[in-house]
């Protein structure tokens, strides 16, 4: 299947950039049943462990994948979900919490760019740079002078990145306020999930519709053909990790990678 195929999720002016109206529960080409979803994602798992080891050998390209989304939009499971069967050699997460001390005396993408994939490399970003223009704004961490001025540090950073042979895929976790407000009270209630909870949450929650803002405006900015925003209906876990699988199969497929020639004859050598 092509990545073209999912086309209806990207993000571009006129089209699912409007959060407010963009359905989170699951569209209509994803199966209704979970039991169907799992039996395909489990299909998928194999398949792209078979691609990534192709990548992994052919090393001619890099891979990037961006995930964003409000708390407890399931970046970590989606992660854990879907690149399941993996070779870990080849396939890495750098995660960006609140910046250290060190990484505020340089400039806010001095500690992204050293996290970039190299050739043959699958990185996928748990929050990335866009928390400059996200969390910095909705926060008031910088003036508006300032971050303002990221968008355009963002979209040449991701075109340097692309001209240097990174294909960068990005994607919005989208849920509503009350699937947030059942999986918050679900990590109160439950003493295994209670690490999960942060009081930080609840004043997050609070700034709901200026994130919601905030994330508009980055689409709107930063949403290129070369480095695209796709919005991944995330209400229900399994159809989300289904979709999510789907586009990263698909977007390896369209590379039709092959293992590299070899310069001998394996039918002529004899091992004794």
């Amino acid at each position: 299947m092509s990545l073209s195929h999912f086309n209806k999720y990207l993000i571009n002016k006129g089209q699912n950039d409007r959060l407010s109206k963009v359905a989170s529960d699951p569209w209509d080409d994803l199966p209704t049943s979970k039991s169907d979803a799992r039996e395909e994602l489990h299909e998928l798992h194999l398949r792209l462990g078979e691609l990534q080891q192709r990548f992994f050998v052919d090393r001619r390209k890099k891979l990037l994948f961006v995930l964003q989304g409000m708390d407890t939009s399931g970046k970590n499971s989606t992660i854990k979900n879907v690149f399941r069967g993996v070779n870990p050699q080849g396939v890495h997460v750098a995660s960006f919490d609140k910046p250290s001390t060190r990484e505020l005396s340089h400039d806010y993408l001095w500690r992204v760019h050293k996290r970039t994939p190299s050739k043959g490399e699958i990185m996928i970003f748990d929050r990335s740079h866009y928390e400059d223009v996200l969390a910095v704004r909705v926060n008031k961490l910088q003036p508006e002078s300032v971050w303002k001025k990221r968008y355009r540090h963002i979209n040449d950073f991701e075109q340097m990145l692309v001209d240097e042979g990174t294909i960068i895929l990005k994607f919005f976790l989208h849920i509503d306020r009350d699937t947030q407000k059942h999986r918050l009270q679900e990590r109160l209630d439950t003493p295994a999930k209670n690490w999960k909870f942060d009081p930080s949450d609840i004043v997050a929650r609070s700034k709901w519709d200026e994130y919601f803002a905030a994330y508009e405006e980055v689409f709107e900015k930063t949403s290129h053909p070369h480095s695209p925003w796709y919005i991944i209906p995330a209400n229900k876990k399994w159809a989300r990790n289904l979709l999510m699988a789907r586009i990263v199969v698909a977007a390896l497929e369209d590379m039709h990678l092959s293992y590299p020639q070899v310069d001998y004859d394996p039918s002529s050598i004899e091992i004794t």
